[in-house]
């Protein structure tokens, strides 16, 4: 791989990611959760930043960019459709757009419902895609501006990169997720077991992230609308899997 990850907490429930490229000597941050905590890490690590590559405005994934950017000098990379809302964004990217990156490049894929602006940054040549908070480990990200439509169509465009993908989200949410999960689909047991499984990690303070493309595909509810099981717990045997997705959402909101 050309890209060291550095995976760190930030704030009560969020990750910070720093991303490096040493042939090219140069580090980003995934969204700036915590100014303080991003420096102690860059510190930590010896790295100089250079880049900030947002996912979307909301103030746990931007807050950060201003002070970053004034100590810094580094470029800030974001959404076109956003740009009004970035804080200090130089660089605005569209639908499949690429953003070389050293000897690596990400390609930008619009993912809006959980904001209008949202982006993932998926990086093909490592296999991995840092999805902000659009997917979670068995979630997704509460519809603030978008629809389930919308939502349904963005998380479509996730699954349909190779299964193998490895996913960074943005917050480690995935306990209360699980607990969910196992009420709308009870007869999977891979998710079963990946409930155990993720209880066992917490308790030994262990994140749950990152994840995979494809054992999300298996158990994440918020992915699994074509399951029937699924569609009758939800009352929705039949309708259109974004109908079947929405549903799903509205309960979760509500749980």
């Amino acid at each position: 791989m050309a890209l060291e990850i550095h995976q760190f907490p930030c704030l009560s429930d969020n990750y910070g990611y720093l991303i490096h490229e040493p042939k090219s000597d140069l580090t980003a941050t995934i969204d700036t959760p915590e100014e303080a905590a991003i420096n102690a890490e860059l510190a930590k690590k010896g790295w100089r930043l250079t880049h900030i590559l947002n996912t979307h405005h909301h103030f746990d994934h931007a807050g950060g960019n201003e002070a970053l950017k004034a100590r810094w000098n580094c470029t800030i990379v974001g959404a076109a459709i956003d740009k009004d809302r970035i804080p200090g964004i130089d660089i605005a990217l569209r639908e499949g757009e690429t953003y070389r990156f050293g000897e690596t490049e990400a390609e930008v894929i619009e993912v809006p419902g959980h904001t209008t602006g949202h982006i993932a940054f998926y990086f093909a040549d490592e296999g991995i895609a840092f999805v902000g908070d659009t997917l979670f480990v068995l979630g997704c990200g509460r519809l603030f501006e978008g629809t389930p439509q919308m939502m349904w169509e963005s998380l479509s465009k996730l699954m349909a990169l190779p299964d193998s993908t490895v996913l960074y989200c943005a917050h480690e949410y995935t306990q209360s997720n699980a607990k969910f999960a196992v009420t709308i689909e009870p007869g999977n047991a891979e998710l079963t077991a990946r409930r155990h499984e993720i209880d066992a990690l917490r308790a030994a303070g262990k994140p749950t992230v990152p994840t995979t493309l494809a054992r999300e595909k298996a158990t994440n509810p918020f992915l699994r609308a074509a399951s029937v099981e699924l569609q009758k717990t939800v009352e929705q045997e039949g309708a259109p899997l974004w109908e079947v997705f929405g549903e799903t959402r509205r309960r979760k909101d509500k749980f």
